[in-house]
């Protein structure tokens, strides 16, 4: 039984040692948390009727429903409207892109038709240098052209198949709106 009371007296003794010392500092985050249970108490007080605060909280409840639903309906409509957009003006720079390469292969096509008859011409004259040598440099000038031309070619039907490609993501992408809409 002597054991078993001085125990508890230990017990006793521990217990006041550590209440009588000084409380460690709460972390801020504590501080935050108690803040927040006391306001939410204070709020809760102040409410009269327990009913009042249930016909509140489905009001705000059904308010805060109504605003999600129309969010996301603005939501909708504005990526609809995007995709068209893009996929509109995806279409006009299309077109605007095979009118320039249109337009592009007209032109290499005069140049090679004036270098063919450069060529001809440099033969026929071939017994005046000065000509000759105003006709080389014309020669390499339109040479110059036209690799800047067949550099343009590229990029033009590299734009192509960005263009196409660009296309095809918008219509998939138009296909999973759709799909998600229903």
């Amino acid at each position: 039984m002597s054991s078993l009371y001085t125990r508890s007296k230990d017990f006793t003794r521990n217990r006041k040692s550590q209440s009588d010392s000084p409380p460690a500092s709460p972390s801020p985050t504590a501080k935050t948390l108690r803040h927040e249970r006391l306001s939410r108490l204070e709020a809760g007080s102040s409410n009269p009727t327990t009913s009042d605060s249930g016909s509140d909280r489905a009001s705000a409840r059904a308010r805060r429903e109504a605003r999600l639903a129309s969010l996301t309906s603005r939501v909708e409509e504005d990526s609809n409207k995007d995709y068209k957009k893009l996929y509109e003006s995806a279409l006009t720079e299309n077109q605007k892109l095979k009118t320039k390469l249109q337009e592009a292969q007209l032109e290499l096509a005069d140049i090679k038709a004036k270098l063919e008859k450069m060529a001809q011409k440099q033969e026929k004259s071939s017994d005046r240098s000065s000509m000759l040598e105003m006709e080389k440099r014309e020669r390499r000038a339109l040479e110059r052209k036209m690799s800047e031309m067949e550099e343009e070619m590229k990029v033009l039907t590299e734009l192509k198949s960005d263009n196409q490609r660009l296309k095809d993501e918008n219509g998939a992408l138009i296909r999973v709106i759709s799909k998600l809409s229903k």
